[in-house]
């Protein structure tokens, strides 16, 4: 028996720059198993959004969100949740396209016990217990999640 599933209220919504090789993936999977579903996507950079680097000169990515998150289901896509935030700037960053009425998180890895906010994923690949001092890098070519 199918199950139906409907999208008409979720957008999915990855997060510049390494969010987007993840979220690229994963959309492009819901729309195999979903052909019939119009699936709404967008890419959402945070460069000025963020409150932890003031210092540095940066160089924006590209935002592309063409339609209006008024009401609807808004699933962020990053690559790793580490402090949080990076969340915390794509919620407020998201608030320029409209208010969602609900935001979900969607996080390949979760580096537990390093949040600086109070912000946990609604979905996640894997959990990692890390220490302040290891990085986490995703390397997307070999397809394996290092620690160092």
């Amino acid at each position: 028996m199918e199950t139906q599933v409907d999208f008409s209220n979720t957008i999915f919504i990855g997060l510049q720059p390494r969010g987007i090789l993840f979220s690229d993936k994963i959309v492009e999977y819901i729309r195999q198993i979903y052909p019939n579903e119009k699936i709404q996507y967008g890419k959402l950079d945070i460069t000025f959004y963020r409150d932890d680097i003031r210092k540095e000169l940066h160089v924006p990515n590209q935002t592309e969100i063409p339609f209006s998150l008024e009401g609807k289901k808004v699933i962020l896509i990053d690559d790793v949740l580490y402090t949080g935030r990076t969340i915390r700037a794509a919620l407020d960053a998201l608030l320029d396209f409209g208010r969602p009425e609900k935001v979900e998180l969607c996080v390949l890895i979760d580096r537990r016990f390093s949040r600086q906010l109070p912000i946990q994923p609604d979905y996640c690949g894997k959990a990692i217990d890390s220490i302040i001092s290891q990085k986490v890098k995703v390397e997307w070519d070999k397809g394996e999640v290092v620690l160092y």
